[in-house]
């Protein structure tokens, strides 16, 4: 079985890697149809509709002009998560996205960070790096 650390991992606008991630999620989802009839004695369904989503939490940096800024609120992008990083053979899922939401926090003891949610387009698809 194999095992990753967290900060293997990485999400990408395109080819570009987003800089100062702290953390990133991506959930997907399939919608279901019921298609129970009569005389049926237990509820049976039909799988339906993929769907993803996701989010990115980074400390901001304005500078990072092919990563945080290039996804702005209503920007389709294609967005690549590589949860084990990019060497030959780590696994990537890709998907394009819209950008809807983000936010910007600041505290006067800490950092200034980001976090930028994203709904999918279409679906998401596993392959390599």
């Amino acid at each position: 079985m194999a095992t990753h650390l967290g900060k293997e991992g990485t999400v990408q606008v395109g080819s570009n890697a987003i800089a100062e991630i702290r953390s990133f999620s991506i959930d997907e989802t399939i919608d279901t149809v019921e298609d129970t009839s009569m005389g049926d004695s237990s509820k049976t369904y039909l799988a339906s509709i993929k769907d993803f989503s996701g989010s990115v939490d980074v400390i901001y940096d304005e500078t990072d002009t092919n990563g945080q800024t290039a996804l702005s609120i209503g920007s389709s992008v294609t967005l690549n998560f590589a949860p084990e990083g990019t060497t030959s053979g780590d696994v990537k899922l890709t998907g394009t996205a819209i950008v809807t939401g983000k936010s910007i926090t600041s505290s006067f003891d800490g950092l200034v960070e980001s976090s930028i949610t994203v709904q999918g387009t279409g679906g998401l698809t596993t392959g390599t790096y």
